[in-house]
């Protein structure tokens, strides 16, 4: 099996898990605390991964840079996902949160140049459609 989809589905079992234990954390503590207390595993998860595996520890400024300015971004993610399920339904804030390719693939079009084809429009455009029809 092709690599690809095998961590493929890795991330989304992984984040499935993630999103709706979160709902039930937030909803027993905090959920900024709770998001908080996922992250912090997370990276304690991750840096024990970077330490066993054979990843490198070679940095760039511009590596660092981008790492640290997705962080924020993760960041922002997982309050609002926290706090979304709190105060809404776990399956709309799950699969809106799912979208987060749309974001992916226009930063990278119009941010880094990647090309744009037809499969590209129509995926998005189909994507828009779900939150849409979510949301009705």
């Amino acid at each position: 099996m092709n690599s690809a989809i095998v961590f493929g589905l890795g991330t989304m079992i992984a984040w499935g898990f993630w999103i709706v234990l979160g709902d039930v954390a937030s909803n027993s503590i905090d959920p900024v605390t709770a998001a908080f207390v996922s992250y912090v595993t997370a990276t304690v998860v991750t840096g024990a991964y970077v330490l066993v595996s054979d990843a490198s520890l070679a940095m760039t400024p511009e590596g660092i840079g981008f790492a640290a300015v997705s962080g924020v971004a993760a960041a922002i993610g997982v309050v609002s996902t926290f706090v979304g399920v709190t105060v809404g339904s776990t399956a709309v804030v799950s699969t809106l949160g799912g979208m987060y390719f749309i974001t992916a693939a226009l930063l990278s079009i119009v941010v880094f140049g990647d090309p744009i084809g037809v499969n590209e429009v129509v995926g998005i455009a189909l994507a828009v459609c779900a939150i849409v029809i979510i949301n009705l």
